[in-house]
């Protein structure tokens, strides 16, 4: 199969399924900042009309944060350079957004590219490229490494090597984020945490975030055993917690791999936001709870996310998850912590 083939099944959406549930908005006035979407169109598509469609239900989204996905990348020429597309192709669709001609929501204003950490010293001339291209609004990269022994788990056609946070390589071009001010995004799996925590005390001075909880898994060798993986994600997010310049991503849940099963291919019908909710409560509260709602911020990680539940329902789930906190802290983790973390100036 190809790239394109293995995408469109791996992140396939029934919008029919998405549909037999719905609910009222909560606390519809609260400002959102949703700190980590894609945009796509390959497999199938997704962009700023369907982003649209979906924020548009009733939740008061004032801005995003695009993650790089692999999108619009350049064709020909220099390959060191194909991901300075993804970056023009987000700060384009920002532009669109900023004119005010599709509603008051600034989508993308932040970005975040992909550049090849293991040029080391020669990823400069992407980054300052990127910098060029993406203006104020591009904010950093994410260099994925998402590996396990259990070969059998898949959250990415690409494959990636073990220890990829530790190679001496990668860390040279890491090594070149803080003198652009440029923050970095990890996406792995919970057993990688700790060399998640290694890397951020190598480098504290320069803002580190980690992506989906640090994807506690729960297929593979990982199935039924949820409560021995929650015990050893938690010690590992102890660890990460010290790490001052590291920030935590509160979503992408709804993943296959960590085996909650939430998608129109093991159930009926969606689950409700009280249900989300409470599947996710041990993750998120304890997340909260250890880096605190100055360093946490909620995600919608879509459209990838898309199969197992509706942008509505999700935001809600998120709303009930925190209910408990205080006015302030809601402003953390709705927005602040995102606005702070990414430096977006175009969000007021």
């Amino acid at each position: 199969m190809t790239i394109k083939e293995i995408e469109k099944s791996m992140f396939a959406i029934s919008e029919e399924w998405l549909a037999k549930h719905r609910e009222e908005i909560l606390e519809p006035d609260l400002p959102i900042i949703d700190a980590h979407h894609h945009l796509w169109d390959r497999g199938h598509r997704y962009m700023l009309a369907d982003m649209l469609a979906d924020i548009d239900v009733g939740h008061n989204i004032v801005g995003t944060v695009y993650v790089q996905c692999r999108s619009m990348y350049r064709e020909g020429g220099d390959p060191d350079l194909a991901p300075v597309g993804e970056v023009e192709f987000a700060n384009g669709v920002a532009a669109c957004a900023a004119s005010g001609t599709y509603g008051h929501v600034r989508v993308c204003a932040g970005i975040v590219g992909f550049a090849d950490l293991f040029l080391g010293e020669r990823v400069d001339r992407v980054l300052e490229m990127q910098m060029q291209r993406g203006g104020e609004r591009f904010k950093g990269v994410r260099h994925n490494s998402p590996w396990d022994a259990d070969q059998t788990i898949k959250s990415t056609p690409l494959d990636y090597p073990p220890r990829l946070l530790m190679d001496p390589a990668f860390r040279a071009g890491f090594s070149r984020l803080e003198r652009y001010g440029l923050s970095f995004d990890g996406w792995l799996y919970h057993p990688q945490i700790a060399e998640f925590a290694d890397l951020a005390r190598t480098f504290p001075g320069t803002t580190m975030i980690l992506d989906h909880l640090g994807a506690p898994l729960g297929i593979g060798v990982y199935a039924g055993k949820r409560e021995q993986v929650f015990a050893g994600w938690k010690a590992s997010m102890q660890e990460l917690a010290q790490c001052k310049n590291v920030y935590v991503k509160l979503g992408g849940l709804g993943l296959h791999i960590v085996g909650l099963d939430l998608d129109f291919r093991h159930l009926d019908k969606p689950s409700t936001s009280a249900e989300l909710a409470q599947a996710w409560r041990p993750y998120i509260e304890t997340a909260i709870e250890l880096f605190g709602p100055d360093r946490c911020m909620f995600e919608s990680n879509f459209p990838v996310d898309k199969r197992s539940y509706s942008y509505h329902v999700l935001w809600n789930a998120f709303k009930r998850l925190a209910s408990s906190y205080s006015a302030s802290e809601k402003a953390n983790l709705f927005g602040g912590t995102a606005k702070r973390a990414y430096r977006l100036k175009e969000i007021t």
